[in-house]
């Protein structure tokens, strides 16, 4: 068993006493950052630097050295599925993830498979055995995945920042060839938490990057469905440790008591929905993770601590609050204002759990 130095975050997660809220921030290892920049540069493009280990373990840890954050997230990107099944992951400039042999025809859609994750994932899991090596036990490490529509989107439509008119044509006129590539990515993510975990991360999340973009049936039936599948299908302990698991839709307060009663261990929740609202409607079940508006950290010091008070207060007292950001960090952020923020929640959080502790 495992002794971490900080287990604020994994017993936070599940609902245990504290002394403080913890935090880490979404995109925490990113441009925002002048050391990960320079790696990025030194690696030579975005792939290599997701692809070597040890530029990933790097990258991972310079947040960590700046901020006195709760956990280390893995340094890597949510289609990494994708580019192991074959579909041609490139990063064009000012264009973001692009695909060249993206999912449109009834033939190569059945004919994908889940890769396996030993295998063409591998510079994953060593990058993951790596970073907690390098880790020491400070701090947990969160492992990741896309949800499966989430990176359907990415596979049919073959790049990210469109109106979904590919899949979502997919989804109403073919749903079965919609559904047979959810059941593989399903699978797909299942063996690759699963395998981030036995190689040494602590936490699994999901990120539903896309969910909200969905109907709420569609919502149920094309996202959430196989989300259950993945959940239902996770390692709940390694190493003699429980293994917290985080869902994050973004768009998805609408479904928040669908999203808890899901089988994680917690929601996470972009800004649009009050904390203290969503703490209402998911009573005891499970923990939140969230939700200030990234934008929070262009204003001042006085207002990021004004702000980080408004959600810890809405919040109330008690376990269960993981504070993160509603979506990931800003590269035009200034650092000082991220470690205002990390200060802030930290000192502030405390007066909150005086009882639980």
């Amino acid at each position: 068993m495992t002794t971490l130095k900080n287990d604020t975050l994994l017993r936070a997660l599940l609902k245990q006493p504290v002394d403080y809220t913890p935090i880490w921030l979404m995109r925490q290892a990113g441009r925002y950052l002048a050391e990960y920049n320079a790696t990025r540069a030194r690696a030579g493009d975005f792939l290599a630097l997701c692809k070597t280990p040890d530029f990933a373990t790097e990258v991972t840890l310079q947040p960590l050295a700046r901020f006195p954050l709760d956990a280390a997230i893995l340094f890597s990107d949510i289609l990494t599925i994708p580019d192991a099944m074959g579909l041609g992951l490139y990063f064009s400039q000012g264009e973001g993830p692009m695909f060249k042999h993206p999912l449109r025809g009834e033939k190569e859609i059945l004919a994908l498979t889940a890769p396996d994750p030993a295998d063409k994932l591998r510079y994953v899991l060593d990058a993951v055995s790596q970073i907690r090596k390098a880790l020491d036990n400070c701090v947990p490490l969160i492992g990741f995945s896309g949800s499966p529509f989430t990176l359907a989107c990415y596979m049919v439509e073959g790049r990210g920042g469109t109106e979904f008119r590919e899949i979502k044509t997919m989804l109403y006129q073919r749903p079965e060839l919609l559904h047979h590539i959810l059941d593989v990515n399903a699978q797909a993510v299942t063996a690759y938490l699963n395998a981030q975990i036995e190689s040494g991360a602590q936490v699994a999340m999901i990120f539903d990057t896309w969910g909200g973009a969905l109907s709420h049936s569609a919502y149920q039936e094309f996202s959430l469905h196989y989300i259950q599948q993945i959940l239902s299908g996770l390692k709940r302990e390694h190493d003699g440790q429980r293994i917290p698991s985080i869902v994050f839709t973004k768009g998805g307060g609408l479904w928040l008591e669908a999203i808890a009663a899901s089988g994680c261990d917690a929601v996470g929740l972009d800004w649009t929905i009050d904390i203290g609202e969503a703490r209402r409607r998911v009573g005891d079940k499970v923990a939140l993770q969230g939700n200030l508006d990234p934008s929070v950290l262009f204003a001042s010091p006085d207002v990021i601590t004004a702000e980080v008070e408004k959600i810890l207060s809405s919040f109330g007292n008690g376990s269960g609050h993981v504070f993160n950001l509603g979506h990931g960090i800003s590269q035009f952020t200034p650092p000082e204002n991220a470690a205002v923020l990390v200060e802030a929640v930290h000192n502030i959080s405390r007066k909150f759990h005086m009882t639980s502790s």
